[in-house]
């Protein structure tokens, strides 16, 4: 079952009914293509109905680290028909793990027990608060009886106060439920998986370890399915809006489009590029933006990235006197610490439920993707920002050829990642130089692409990873990620192994924090160099499918992607590269000096 928020196909699979958090099956999203088979009695508890409401809502794998007080509740999850767990070798990961799942399928899941496995995974949380990810986080609680009795529990800080852990999830999570008892434990747990789903948050579910296994009433069918009703646009306040950005847009000379990443949550890709094609407009995407649209439409100009930005493509989006931008989020490392050259009076900001036009007005209770749709059938066609793009534009020039068993230059790695990828592949970029290396591929049709801009988690990528490659198994996913995040998260590589997973994943030895050596250099950013092909050999230790090279010139970088991709197409492959320590990208040397005077300004007059 698909769910098709943040598709790993791209726009080109965004669901199209208007539902939230659901398949394209039927208008409204009643979840019916894949519902479990009816239950018995005897298996209508708290638990199976949990497990059964997952699977509903496109959920088939749930990462999860067992402990006493979820123990019972996994039991129930791994009798559920079409529900599988993946056992993850720290909370931590299980949370980035369900991240990237529901960036691949629409919807994620983790299991955790309480407190000390609760404030484990909260970082993942987080993050995945940050990215608008719908993540059910599942945590086992105490013993309903235990609750007011003013008893001291392990795993807790040594008070009779259980909820701490809930309090710590309050601001990470968009609903938050603690079941106790099963009188009221249906209507909980279908309202926190619903609230997920609509507003594509994690929320957080506590469930009483010695409630799974009770059967209730409510829980003596086969569960109705969900109807999520898709939220609707005010008409009027559409139309409104609608009139007032066509004439914004109709009266500018050289109009642009830029598309940001709220467009996921707004399910709004299609739209965006039904408009693109309807206007004739040239557009971009914000760097988080990337892989939600097509890049290969003639009229995509790159990322707009400030400074940054692909060549050219800020030259004509900043001189635009005119710029609608679908869905963004503007903060320090978007705007390369805050040095856009953009005017408020010239945008139009459409937010996944509102419009606001230059300095004013601002409509409410507007649907992005309606208005969109609304906007493609009324503005006019205006392709002189493209016909600019194409006078001015310059293609890039190739990385200087190495010398033969010269030191591999990072370049160079990366145009040969350019020539791997197809519309069967998935790019994974870790927080760091290869945000910037990455963001510089040219996507193919189909190509996925994820990564973490706005919670900037290093290590996220490790379980981002497991759970990507986990949801979207008809992708073969290539991961870059830098040596210092890789040794945040590093265990689930055995995870992987233990899935059968086949992405392939280049280590970039440096040997330190290059995104931060750029932003503010100090002995700090220096890591201990690790064996990283001799640590993965003895994680995969003669079991399953884990193939791993170490390459230090282009050489052996053909030699080993011929690997990858030929006799070990089905294997795990680790490639270890051995890069200089200063061998960074221009846009990260211009990032972070940027980011580095945002961070250094003086504190204003008192």
């Amino acid at each position: 079952m698909e769910t098709h928020i943040g598709s790993v196909d791209g726009a080109a699979a965004a669901a199209d009914n208007g539902a939230v958090g659901c398949p394209a099956s039927a208008v409204g999203c009643p979840m019916t293509s894949a519902r479990p088979a009816p239950v018995s009695a005897g298996e209508a508890s708290l638990g199976r109905h949990l497990a059964r409401r997952l699977v509903q809502v496109g959920v088939s794998d749930v990462f999860a680290v067992p402990g006493d007080f979820n123990l019972t509740l996994l039991d129930h999850l791994i009798a559920e028909p079409g529900l599988r767990l993946v056992g993850c070798c720290n909370e931590l990961n299980a949370g980035y793990a369900a991240d990237g799942y529901a960036r691949a399928r629409g919807v994620g899941a983790c299991a955790v027990t309480f407190t000390v496995g609760g404030l484990s995974v909260l970082n993942a949380i987080a993050g995945a608060y940050s990215e608008n990810l719908p993540v059910i986080c599942i945590a086992g609680g105490p013993n309903s009886n235990d609750y007011g009795t003013n008893r001291i529990l392990h795993h807790t800080i040594g008070l009779p106060d259980f909820s701490q852990e809930l309090r710590c999830f309050q601001t990470v999570t968009c609903h938050q439920a603690v079941v106790t008892n099963l009188e009221d434990a249906h209507e909980q747990i279908d309202t926190a998986i619903a609230t997920a789903l609509r507003e594509s948050k994690p929320v957080y579910l506590s469930i009483s370890c010695n409630l799974p296994g009770l059967p209730h009433p409510t829980f003596s069918r086969d569960p109705v399915p969900f109807f999520l009703s898709p939220r609707l646009s005010n008409k009027m306040g559409l139309e409104a809006a609608v009139e007032a950005t066509v004439e914004f847009l109709n009266k500018a000379v050289k109009p642009v489009l830029v598309g940001g990443p709220k467009l996921r949550v707004a399910k709004a890709g299609k739209a965006f590029v039904d408009l693109v094609d309807a206007s004739g407009y040239a557009y971009a995407v914000m760097p988080s933006a990337k892989g939600l649209v097509p890049e290969t439409h003639p009229h995509f100009i790159g990322t707009y990235w400030g400074a940054v930005s692909t060549a050219f493509c800020a030259e004509i989006v900043e001189s635009a006197d005119a710029y609608l931008f679908a869905g963004p989020i503007f903060n320090d490392y978007s705007s390369v610490g805050y040095s856009f050259l953009l005017k408020k009076d010239k945008a139009i900001i459409v937010q996944p439920e509102r419009v606001i036009v230059g300095n004013g007005p601002a409509f409410g209770c507007v649907m992005m993707k309606e208005f969109l749709s609304e906007l493609a059938k009324r503005v006019n066609k205006n392709t002189t920002a493209y016909e600019n793009y194409k006078r001015i534009f310059v293609p890039e020039g190739q990385p200087l050829e190495s010398e033969p068993n010269e030191p591999l230059r990072v370049n160079v790695l990366f145009k040969h990642v350019q020539k791997m990828l197809n519309s069967d592949s998935a790019v994974i970029a870790e927080t760091g130089d290869s945000w910037f290396n990455c963001q510089k591929l040219k996507l193919p049709e189909g190509c996925g692409y994820e990564f973490q801009m706005q919670y900037g988690s290093i290590g996220w990528s490790v379980g981002a990873l497991l759970g990507y490659a986990q949801g979207a198994k008809d992708k073969r996913v290539i991961a870059c990620i830098g040596d210092g995040s890789f040794q945040v998260t590093a265990q689930d590589v055995s995870t992987m192994i233990r899935c059968a997973q086949n992405s392939i994943i280049f280590l970039i030895n440096n040997g330190g924090y290059t995104i931060e050596v750029e932003i503010h250099d100090g002995p700090y950013n220096v890591i201990k160099n690790w064996n990283y092909t001799g640590l993965v050999d003895a994680i995969h230790n003669g079991e399953g499918k884990c193939w791993t090279s170490k390459v230090k010139c282009e050489e052996e970088l053909t030699e080993a992607i011929a690997m990858a991709l030929g006799e070990k197409k089905d294997c795990l492959c680790f490639i270890e590269v051995i890069a200089h320590k200063d061998d960074t990208s221009k846009e990260l040397l211009e990032w972070g000096s940027r980011v580095s005077a945002a961070n250094s300004r003086p504190p204003n007059p008192q």
